[in-house]
């Protein structure tokens, strides 16, 4: 099917009565950013792009070389639910960009150029590379327009009402998200509406205050797309309800953080019926050969792209035992404890379910590492050690240097410094985001590290 073109997209703002664009891109540690444009100026931009200054943003450019441009995917165009800024003047359509350098160059710095290139690469293996986020967030009470620490409830795993509070407010989200107003071309040339999101389910997480919200499967480049749109969704709808929504991995002591497992298959999408390279019936666990070496490469590399998939101080706060999120370098079918768990559908639905990444976090990098780190298992048939069944958690520390299992970095230091060894990283990063988020972050570790905590107060003032 032919994508869609500049025309096509006047021709929905006019027909539409847009009267305001964001132009949409995402900055190296996972921040959303955008400049809106009047609707009289789009005619240009969607030619031209929009210049914005680029040293304004973490880890893109210095001030001699500010000058960078916004160019539109014109597929990603979708138009906001009309109630977004509560009047019909402010009417707005949203659309992704790439990031060009002041020469008119692919920006190297762009987190969505790294993930496009590695989804070239395996297209041209007639493949496709499919991801599924469970997203998780907390929902705290707004209180003088500022968000507290106060819960919005208190209920746990799969409450219902009136214990759970929020679920008409995940089910407001949900049609929210729904009343997104994406576009198609069929085989004839003609502009059709479509529905811009899928979601397969909501429901309360364990914590207090805890929601979780799971997409349909669908290819990584759009599913990042949506990750980048929804955090947008599920914030304002949100305050719109006296709530403050935060992704933040451990914003509370003592409960469990949040996390985005990422379900992840490669697909042979090009030709009818659909294939899933993971499924082989008559192969072990139902997983095909290529599937194994996919583990392979993800358990090999986990020490290396920990610091892009937990990417601040706080995502160790969430990795550590005790509250369900993974901390030991292991594959299991059905162990919850494990990093890589193999979810029970097979066929179609052969999937894998990589469990430490969050959701602060810059989508595109998070997926191209786990592609990239899966990739070099493949390519290199990296074959994984048996699963464990068993809940590590409960093992002692003989036990599990006897089974030769690995622990994932403990805090974010520990996690830059793997980062900056890896070759794998730095290739499919490419130096200049490595050099940036190395960077960035080493001054946000060595920031907190300068910190004097209330704990730290509490537990050893009075002692020493």
């Amino acid at each position: 099917m032919a994508g869609l073109n500049a025309t096509d997209i006047l021709n929905i703002v006019t027909k539409e009565r847009i009267k305001f664009i964001q132009f949409n891109f995402m900055d190296i540690r996972g921040i959303p950013k955008n400049v809106t444009l009047p609707s009289d100026k789009l005619d240009r931009a969607l030619t031209d792009g929009v210049i914005f200054d680029g040293s304004s943003i973490a880890g893109y450019a210095e001030i001699h070389e500010s000058d960078m441009r916004l160019h539109p995917d014109m597929n990603s165009f979708c138009i906001l639910p009309e109630d977004t800024y509560g009047d019909d003047k402010y009417k707005t359509a949203t659309i992704i960009c790439d990031v060009y350098d002041s020469n008119g160059r692919e920006f190297e710095g762009d987190p969505r150029l790294v993930l496009k290139n590695l989804i070239k690469k395996i297209n041209k293996k007639g493949l496709n590379y499919y991801t599924g986020p469970e997203f998780e967030f907390f929902l705290f009470k707004l209180e003088n327009d500022e968000p507290s620490l106060n819960v919005s409830d208190y209920g746990g795993y799969f409450d219902l009402m009136p214990v759970d509070r929020c679920e008409t407010v995940r089910k407001e989200i949900v049609n929210y998200l729904y009343n997104f107003k994406g576009y198609m071309k069929n085989s004839k040339g003609k502009l059709n509406e479509k529905q811009y999101f899928d979601i397969e389910a909501v429901h309360h997480e364990v914590a207090p205050g805890q929601q979780e919200i799971d997409f349909r499967y669908s290819d990584a480049l759009s599913s990042a797309d949506r990750v980048f749109l929804v955090k947008f969704a599920i914030k304002t709808v949100a305050q719109r309800n006296g709530y403050w929504a935060t992704f933040m991995p451990k914003p509370l002591p003592d409960v469990n953080g949040s996390g985005m497992h990422v379900h992840q298959s490669l697909l042979a999408d090009q030709k009818k019926p659909i294939k899933n390279i993971f499924y082989d019936k008559k192969n072990k666990y139902g997983l095909s050969n290529l599937a194994l070496y996919f583990i392979g490469g993800i358990l090999e590399n986990a020490r290396a792209n920990c610091a892009i998939l937990a990417s601040w101080v706080n995502s160790y706060k969430r990795l550590v035992p005790g509250y369900e999120a993974p901390t030991y370098i292991s594959w299991a079918n059905m162990n919850r404890s494990a990093l890589v768990r193999i979810p029970s559908g097979r066929g179609i639905s052969t999937r894998l379910e990589v469990r430490y990444p969050d959701p602060a976090g810059n989508p595109y990098l998070q997926f191209a590492v786990m592609l990239a780190s899966g990739l070099h298992g493949i390519e290199n048939k990296v074959t994984p050690p048996e699963p464990v069944e068993k809940d590590i958690y409960k093992l002692d520390k003989e036990t599990i240097d006897q089974m030769n299992i690995q622990g994932l970095p403990g805090d974010l230091g520990e996690a830059l410094n793997e980062l900056g060894r890896s070759t794998l990283m730095e290739k499919t990063l490419g130096k200049h985001i490595m050099n940036n988020f190395l960077h960035v972050k080493s001054i946000e570790w060595e920031e907190y590290r300068a910190q004097v905590t209330k704990w730290e107060i509490d537990k050893f003032l009075p002692i020493l």
